[in-house]
C-alpha cells in the first residue's frame, strides 16, 4: 500500500518534479559561486597579489627550468632569474622615464602651438566665437576649482592611499614570486594532499595542463605586446609624433589586457598626435594601431596561442566584461588567463586520459615531501607542456 507522500508526488507531473529538482541544485550552486566570489572580492588584497605573483612564474618558470637543467640549484636559478626580471623592467622604466623628461619641452611647445590654433578656430571658424567668452569659460574653469579645493584634495589623499596599496601589493606579488619559482614543485604537491585519493591522480593533471595553458598563454601574450608596442612605436616614430618611446611602451603595457587595453593605449596615442601633430597625422596613427590590431588579432594570437589555448573571441570579450565589473583591472587582467587554465583543466578532467607516462612521472614528483627530492639533487620542476605528450583539443 502506497503511502500518502508516495500518493501525492504520483499527482506532480514528472516534468515539474525534474524542473524543481533542477532548479534547487541550480539555486544552491549559484550560491555556492556567490560565496566564493564574494570571499575573493573580500580577501581581493591578497587573492590580487597571488594571482599576478602566478601570471609571472609562468612568465619566469621555462628560464628557472632552463638553468636548472644546467645544474644550477633551483634556488639560486630563481634568485638570478627574478634579479634579471627586475633589472630588465627598471631599466626600461628609467629608459622611457629619461625619454618623457627629455622630450616634454618638445611636448609642451606643439601643444601650445595646437592651443592657438583651437582658439583661432573658435574665434575665426564656423563659431565665430568673441574672445572674451573663451576668457570668461577659461576664468569659469579656474573659479571651479578654486571653489572644489576640499574634494580635489580628499581625492588627492585617497590617491595617496591608493598608491599605499599598490605598493603594499607589489611588494606581496614579490614575495609569492619568490616561493612560487623557488619552491613550485612543492607548494602543489602540498596542496594535492588535500584532495580525495580516488581522484588524485587527475586532478594534478588537470591541473599541470592548465599550468601548462598558462605558460602558453602568457608567452604568447608577451610576444603579441612586444610587437604591438614595436609596430606602432615606429609608427610614431616616422609621423613625427613625440614621446613616441613611452606611448609604445604604454601600448605594450595595455596590451596584456586582451583587446581593451590595446583599444585603450591606441587611443592615446592617436589623442597625443591629435593633440600634437593636427588631425591629419591623428588619422594615419589611426590607421597604423588598426592595421597593428589587425595583425595580433588575425596572424599573431592564432599563430601563438596555438591550439591548448585557444579562446573564441566571443569568450574573451565576455570574460574580460566579467571581470571588469566585478573586479576592474585586476579582473579584466586575470579573466582571460583564468578562462585559459580552466578551459584546460575541465577538459582534461572530462576526458580522464591518465595513463601517459609523462603524467605519471609528473605525478609521482607532485609528492615528494618538501624540502627532499628523489635523486638527492634539485630536479627541475615541470613547468611547461612536454612535447611528448599528447595535449586536449579545444571545444
Amino acid at each position: 500500500m502506497l503511502s500518502e507522500d508516495a500518493e501525492v508526488v504520483g499527482w506532480v507531473p514528472k516534468g515539474l518534479r525534474v524542473s524543481a529538482a533542477l532548479s534547487w541544485r541550480f539555486l544552491v550552486v549559484v550560491a555556492a559561486l556567490y560565496v566564493v566570489v564574494w570571499l575573493i572580492g573580500y580577501l581581493s588584497f591578497v587573492v590580487v597579489p597571488v594571482a599576478i605573483a602566478l601570471l609571472l612564474a609562468a612568465l619566469l618558470a621555462p628560464a628557472v627550468q632552463r638553468l636548472v637543467k644546467y645544474r644550477i640549484p633551483q634556488s639560486i636559478a630563481a634568485a638570478i632569474v627574478l634579479i634579471g626580471g627586475l633589472g630588465l623592467v627598471g631599466a626600461l622604466l628609467t629608459f622611457v622615464i629619461t625619454q618623457f623628461t627629455a622630450g616634454l619641452p618638445a611636448l609642451q611647445e606643439k601643444v601650445n602651438s595646437s592651443l592657438e590654433q583651437v582658439n583661432d578656430w573658435l574665434i575665426n571658424g564656423p563659431l565665430h566665437l568673441r574672445e572674451t567668452q573663451i576668457v570668461d569659460f577659461v576664468n569659469n574653469a579656474v573659479d571651479f576649482l578654486q571653489e572644489n579645493q576640499a574634494t580635489i584634495a580628499d581625492s588627492a589623499l585617497s590617491t595617496a592611499g591608493t598608491v599605499g596599496e599598490i605598493l603594499t601589493g607589489l611588494l606581496l606579488t614579490l614575495f609569492v614570486l619568490i616561493f612560487f619559482l623557488a619552491n613550485g614543485q612543492q607548494i602543489w604537491g602540498f596542496l594535492m594532499r588535500g584532495v580525495p585519493a580516488p581522484v588524485r591522480r587527475r586532478v594534478d593533471i588537470a591541473g599541470r595542463r592548465g599550468f601548462d595553458s598558462l605558460v602558453s598563454y602568457v608567452r604568447a601574450t608577451a610576444a603579441v605586446a612586444v610587437v604591438d608596442g614595436v609596430g606602432i612605436g615606429i609608427g610614431l616614430w616616422i609621423v613625427g609624433v613625440p614621446l613616441a618611446i613611452p606611448l609604445a611602451t604604454l601600448v605594450f603595457l595595455g596590451a596584456f589586457i586582451p583587446i581593451i587595453g590595446a583599444v585603450v593605449t591606441g587611443a592615446v596615442a592617436v589623442l597625443v598626435a591629435l593633440v600634437t601633430n593636427g588631425f591629419i597625422t591623428a588619422l594615419i596613427v589611426l590607421a597604423i594601431v588598426v592595421g597593428v590590431m589587425q595583425l595580433e588579432s588575425h596572424v599573431l594570437q592564432p599563430l601563438l596561442l596555438g591550439r591548448a589555448v585557444r579562446l573564441h573571441p566571443l569568450a574573451v570579450i565576455l570574460a574580460i566584461t566579467a571581470g571588469m565589473t566585478t573586479a576592474g583591472i585586476p579582473g579584466a587582467l586575470l579573466s582571460v588567463p583564468l578562462l585559459a587554465v580552466l578551459n584546460s583543466g575541465i577538459k582534461s578532467l572530462l576526458q580522464g586520459d591518465e595513463d601517459d607516462e609523462n603524467d605519471e612521472e609528473r605525478t609521482a614528483a607532485a609528492h615528494v615531501e618538501p624540502g627532499t627530492d628523489d635523486t638527492g639533487g634539485d630536479e627541475p620542476p615541470s613547468y611547461g607542456s612536454d612535447k611528448a605528450r599528447k595535449e586536449p583539443d579545444p571545444a
